[in-house]
C-alpha cells in the first residue's frame, strides 16, 4: 500500500510521462508535492522503486519509467517484472530468482538490489547526492520485512571507531525517528546530510562522531531530521 505522498508523486510522474514523454525533474516534483527539499522526493522515489512501481535507468538523466500502476489509478502492470526481485547468493554465482521451497538457511542468503543514492558525509556534513550512482546486492538478513531501504557510500573518517570507513557502503532503513545511540542519516537544516550517532537531550539533538578528531555538533531539534537508521555495512577490499 502506498502513502498519499507516494501516490501523489506516482500520479504526477505518470501524467507528465503521458503528456511530455519524459519524466519531471526533481525540482518539478518537489514543487508539485509542495515539499521543502529534494531529499523528500528522493525518499519517495526510492520507496516507489522498492515497491516495484517505477524503475530508474542507470546513466541517464531523469530516466524514470513506470512499471505498474496501483488499482486506485486503474492500473495494470506495464512490465512483467520489477528490477528489485530477490536473488539467492550461491557462492560467486547468484541465481536470478528465489524458489518457493528454499530452506530457512537459504532464505537468509536471499539478496536484494538497493540503489546507492550517492555519498554521505562521515565527517562534516555535506549535501547528499540525489541520484542513483549504481546498485548493490544486499543480503536479505540485513533488511527488515516491510521496511524501505537504500544505500549510501561513506565519505570521511569521523565514524571510523564505529567500524565505518571511508568508501564503505552503508545500508539504511528509512525512518523519521531514532533512539539515543542509534547511528542515523541526519538531514541538518534541510540542506546537508551526515552519518552520526544520535542523542536527544530535551529540545536539543547531538550528532556525535566516532573519532576524537571530530567534535560533537549540537542543534535545536527543529534543525535536524532523521532520514534513516544504519542496519548494515558492505565493504569491498
Amino acid at each position: 500500500m502506498l502513502t498519499k505522498k507516494q501516490l501523489d508523486l506516482l500520479e504526477f510522474i505518470h501524467t507528465r510521462l503521458q503528456r511530455d514523454g519524459v519524466p519531471p525533474s526533481f525540482d518539478e516534483m518537489k514543487d508539485a508535492l509542495d515539499l521543502r527539499s529534494k531529499s523528500g522526493i528522493h525518499r519517495l522515489i526510492t520507496a516507489l522503486e522498492e515497491r516495484g512501481f517505477i524503475r530508474r535507468l542507470a546513466h541517464r538523466a531523469r530516466a524514470i519509467e513506470i512499471v505498474k500502476l496501483p488499482e486506485s489509478m486503474g492500473g495494470m502492470p506495464l512490465a512483467p517484472t520489477s528490477s528489485f526481485q530477490p536473488k539467492v547468493i550461491d557462492g560467486p554465482h547468484p541465481s536470478p530468482t528465489v524458489p518457493a521451497n528454499l530452506s530457512p538457511d537459504a532464505v537468509m542468503l536471499a539478496a536484494r538490489e538497493l540503489p546507492v543514492m550517492g555519498k554521505i558525509a562521515a565527517g562534516v556534513p555535506i549535501e547528499a547526492i540525489s541520484h542513483v550512482d549504481h546498485h548493490v546486492a544486499v543480503p536479505g538478513q540485513m533488511l527488515a520485512a516491510g521496511a524501505s531501504h537504500y544505500a549510501l557510500e561513506v565519505k570521511g573518517d569521523s565514524m571510523i571507531n564505529a567500524g565505518i570507513n571511508d568508501g564503505d557502503i552503508v545500508i539504511i532503513s528509512e525512518t523519521s525517528t531514532a533512539d539515543n545511540g542509534d547511528i542515523v542519516v541526519a538531514l541538518v537544516e534541510d540542506q546537508e546530510a551526515t552519518l552520526k550517532t544520535f542523542h536527544r537531550n530535551g529540545s536539543s539533538i547531538a550528532l556525535e562522531a566516532a573519532n576524537p578528531a571530530y567534535e560533537t555538533r549540537v542543534y535545536p531539534d527543529n534543525k535536524v531530521k532523521v532520514q534513516g537508521k544504519l542496519v548494515g555495512l558492505i565493504r569491498t577490499y
